[in-house]
């Protein structure tokens, strides 16, 4: 069988090294769902994804997201590292406007490409997300967070796309110290059919706003070293709860030095549309023989 494409990804890093792992497979046009399954599996990267033509009016390319235990509809990291290999393959091309549009599972999102002094950048427009009731109540986020002094917004419960527990700690340094109980957050995603916790502290660093530390043990991942779809609903969430804020018009991310990273996500804030970014580098470019028909 002919080979096909594969490029391994650095997804929302300033440099080499500094951000989330992504696998694509370009031209997956006739791979059966169980193929993909086992394909993502194998590579055991927190996602694979495979790009094929589109199937809806307006869409640039299409691209199916996977773990390595399932499909999912949307994630961050993924969509934006798609939208690097497809420009890269020839797939697509930006619009005049500077957008391209990723089907997947969540709908047609829009990507705007960037130039910043000679570097790509990308950014995908967040499914809109809101603050919904709590399924079973805070009190099982507070046995989480024991012993956590919090910030001045509260915990809350939200949605788009997926649903993650969202919680501001008071202070940069207690967020960087803490050694969670990730058993208490996997049992806190399963009860709640949720992805787990992200948290959240302002920043005194140059150039820096917000530190993140995501742990979405809703699909067995211990902490997510750069989450897009992590840091939309922290976006939505500020924006919603501090419309006045400071920043309520966005901010720059840094996420994933506790586990040996360090993104560099950039989140806009243009009233109900939010807008996460960042650079991706190339680290791997080459073909992948597996059989797939």
């Amino acid at each position: 069988m002919p080979q096909i494409r594969y490029q391994q990804l650095d997804v929302f890093a300033a440099r080499p090294g500094g951000g989330n792992q992504l696998g694509v497979v370009i031209d997956a046009e006739g791979w059966a769902d169980d193929t993909m399954q086992a394909f993502a599996r194998w590579t055991n990267l927190v996602e694979t994804t495979f790009l094929m033509p589109p199937t809806q009016p307006g869409a640039s390319y299409r691209a199916r997201i996977f773990t390595p235990r399932k499909e999912i509809p949307f994630a961050g990291h993924p969509t934006i590292g798609s939208a690097h290999a497809a420009l890269d393959a020839g797939l697509c091309r930006p619009a005049a406007d500077g957008l391209l549009h990723q089907e997947c599972a969540a709908g047609v999102l829009p990507i705007r490409v960037e130039n910043h002094d000679g570097r790509r950048v990308l950014f995908v427009q967040s499914p809109p997300a809101r603050v919904v009731p709590a399924p079973i109540g805070l009190s099982a986020l507070r046995d989480v967070l024991h012993g956590i002094q919090t910030g001045p917004l509260p915990p809350a419960f939200v949605e788009g796309g997926r649903r993650w527990w969202v919680a501001e700690f008071a202070d940069e340094a207690t967020l960087r110290q803490w050694h969670p109980d990730h058993g208490a957050i996997g049992m806190l995603a399963r009860d709640t059919d949720s992805l787990g916790l992200c948290v959240f502290a302002r920043s005194s660093e140059p150039g820096v706003e917000l530190a993140v530390r995501a742990f979405p043990a809703g699909v067995d991942i211990v902490e997510d070293p750069a989450s897009g779809a992590a840091n939309g609903l922290i976006a939505a969430y500020i924006a919603h709860a501090e419309p006045a804020g400071v920043l309520a018009r966005g901010y720059r991310v840094s996420q994933g030095r506790e586990v040996g990273h360090d993104a560099s996500i950039t989140v806009r804030i243009d009233g109900a549309s939010i807008w996460v970014g960042g650079q991706t580098n190339t680290i791997i470019d080459g073909a992948v023989d597996w059989p797939h028909a």
